[in-house]
């Protein structure tokens, strides 16, 4: 019988210890506080491009719902002006 992998589940108490040994034997002592700024220094980054992203969606789709409310509230002849300005003659 084989157990999948997701089974497994999140790492406890003595995987964790296991993990940081490991961390501490192939960077040692004096790289782990440097690895470690590293690290939550890239996530800050990552998490302030998330915000950044999510603003300017948020953003976008106010401006469109404005311009959807602008072109209802609209005359029908002001519409049609309006479509007549924007197409290209030739």
């Amino acid at each position: 019988m084989t157990i999948p992998f997701i089974a497994f589940g999140m790492p406890g108490g003595p995987e964790w210890i296991l993990i940081f040994l490991v961390l501490l034997l192939l960077f040692g002592a004096k790289k782990l506080p440097e690895l470690a700024r590293g690290i939550g220094r890239s996530l800050g980054e990552f998490k302030k491009a998330k915000e950044d992203f999510e603003t300017e969606i948020t953003e976008a789709e106010r401006a469109e719902k404005r311009a959807q409310a602008d072109k209802a509230t609209q005359k029908p002849t002001e519409i049609q002006d309006a479509e007549e300005v924007d197409e290209p003659k030739d």
